[in-house]
């Protein structure tokens, strides 16, 4: 079987003087998981998925079997949610930590040492490594420690004068990108009975660029954001994207800490579609995650679609493109690097490349 697939976006951003006139983005190609799959056993996939999406890898498997209980129509035991819900959690916890710090940031020893303890210290608590209380209990507290020294206190946003992040913050400058107002949408668990009937019933040709009746709501960081808070104004520059990402490592670590089990912005939901057909989202770090599958009596795939966040945040008519047509930029290389700072901030699940052009040149 070959997994090879087209795992790049390209964002090309036509200007007009100073001004984005437009902005065209060339889409990932997705794996055709029913071709795929097809014919196969459930229990087959569980050891292909991880290798298929290598990035949050627990989210795809909590949908995955998620929906196929629903499928079956069987219950889900209340321990079992609660512990795919903090392996989500932990999950998304690291692969924030990772968009902030790797790559991104020049770390002095003790802050990359940090990073590393803390990605450890989440894996055990994803990967149900941490069964018991003692475990995990020190699984949260290597992860607390190395928030401070990271300059993340677990009770605010702002981080540490002095700090990585800090110093990185204080380069955004707030003119380089002025985008204009413009209306925001965003997805939540309210769309995902209309998100898993569409996926199921039309597969790719909805996956590959979704919409709700005309609507390309955003999802991520900043969705989740604006849902808690909706005094927040929903537009949003770099910076304020930027400090979000920490407000979320900074909740999500007290989340882990209380320990209680209970869900939180609805991490991990299913839906039984009809006989032999479910479905299941997961909020997982870059936004909602959706499976769907219908199964035969022999317990085999019939059809198997998903759709990423990747697909709503950067639709050729999206957030993304939103975010940008019509924004003021400053001249040159300040400007420039403003626009990538934000389509970063968007959090793709592949690598994408930026390109600028002006707009009678395109």
């Amino acid at each position: 079987m070959s997994l090879a697939f087209r795992n790049e976006i390209d964002v090309t951003v036509l200007l007009a003087g100073g001004t984005i006139a437009d902005v065209a983005i060339l889409p990932r190609s997705r794996p055709p998981l029913t071709r795929l799959f097809a014919g196969k056993p459930v229990a087959s996939l569980l050891s292909v998925l991880p290798r298929l999406f290598s990035l949050c890898s627990v989210a795809h498997q909590v949908a995955f079997l998620s929906a196929v209980e629903a499928a079956r129509g069987e219950d889900t035991g209340r321990e079992t949610v609660q512990r795919r819900v903090a392996g989500v959690v932990a999950e998304r916890l690291t692969e924030l930590l990772r968009g902030l710090f790797v790559g991104r940031l020049t770390l002095d020893g003790a802050g990359a040492a940090a990073v590393r303890s803390m990605m450890q210290a989440s894996a055990v608590l994803g990967g149900g490594i941490a069964e018991s209380g003692r475990s995990r209990l020190d699984a949260v507290s290597q992860i607390k420690a190395a928030l401070m020294t990271l300059g993340i206190a677990t009770d605010g946003e702002a981080p540490a004068p002095g700090s990585a992040l800090a110093t990185h913050l204080a380069t955004f400058v707030d003119d380089a990108l002025l985008p204009p107002a413009a209306d925001q949408s965003f997805l939540s668990a309210a769309d995902d009975l209309d998100v898993v009937t569409r996926l199921l019933a039309d597969g790719a040709a909805f996956a590959d660029a979704p919409d709700l009746r005309g609507r390309i709501p955003e999802t991520g960081v900043w969705a989740r954001r604006v849902r808690r808070e909706p005094a927040v104004s929903p537009g949003a520059g770099p910076a304020e994207r930027f400090k979000a990402r920490i407000a979320e490592v900074a909740r999500l670590c007290a989340w882990l800490e209380a320990g209680d089990g209970a869900a939180e912005d609805s991490v991990v939901e299913r839906y039984r579609l009809g006989d032999g057909k479910g479905a299941a989202a997961v909020e997982c770090a870059r936004g909602r995650l959706y499976h769907a599958v219908e199964i035969d009596d022999d317990d085999r795939i019939v059809r198997f679609e998903f759709l990423a966040p990747t697909e709503w945040n950067f639709h050729a008519r999206g957030p993304l493109v939103r975010s940008l047509q019509g924004s003021v930029l400053a001249a040159g290389r300040q400007g420039h690097d403003a626009v990538r700072t934000l389509v970063s901030s968007f959090d793709p699940c592949v690598a994408f490349s930026l390109s600028f052009r002006e707009a009678g040149h395109a």
